[in-house]
């Protein structure tokens, strides 16, 4: 099972970040995951840019999503909602169709009763794209900056919170059709 790792956050010390490189590291044997580390190069979205050639980190962006198994969000909340440079990442996988019956989930490190608006916005844009929603694989794991060290979740109980996350994940990949893996 291979995971690509999407942060909305464009913040290099952020906790979401943080969750998502931890959860790299906890991938079991058999199982690999990519963090997604160019939300900040893509150009903004423009429709008249979306046809060949397609700008590189479009096209680079496009490829990973492609051939991963699945995807994994992590993303703050500003204002309500998704930030802009996360929600511009999104608009540039609508015109490829390259989230349609995709495997998503995300993981919310935001602080109890946040981020849900981010959440709820993220939920509306997949299901525009079509992605297919792992709810059973969506967590609420609140995770502060006294939690991160090294740009990793630093703490126990998260990081095997963290790692059961992956168990879910992983049941839910094996339970699939065999057909439907790869």
């Amino acid at each position: 099972m291979r995971l690509l790792l999407i942060s909305g956050s464009t913040r290099r010390s952020s906790t979401n970040g943080a969750a998502l490189t931890t959860v790299r590291d906890l991938a079991p044997t058999g199982s690999s995951a990519l963090v997604y580390g160019g939300l900040s190069s893509l150009p903004a979205f423009n429709p008249d840019d979306d046809r060949d050639p397609i700008p590189g980190p479009v096209a680079e962006l496009r490829q990973q999503i492609s051939t991963a198994d699945a995807v994994v969000f992590s993303t703050p909340e500003y204002a309500g909602t998704l930030p802009g440079s996360f929600k511009n990442l999104l608009d540039w996988t609508i015109g490829s169709s390259v989230l349609a019956q995709k495997p998503v989930a995300w993981i919310n490190v935001a602080a109890p009763g946040r981020g849900h608006g981010a959440l709820a916005t993220l939920r509306s844009v997949l299901g525009y794209v079509d992605a297919r929603i792992l709810d059973e694989a969506c967590m609420d794991l609140p995770i502060g900056r006294d939690l991160v060290s090294s740009g990793a979740v630093a703490t126990q109980p998260e990081r095997e919170a963290l790692a059961r996350w992956w168990a879910t994940v992983h049941e839910l990949w094996l339970a699939k059709e065999p057909d439907e893996t790869r």
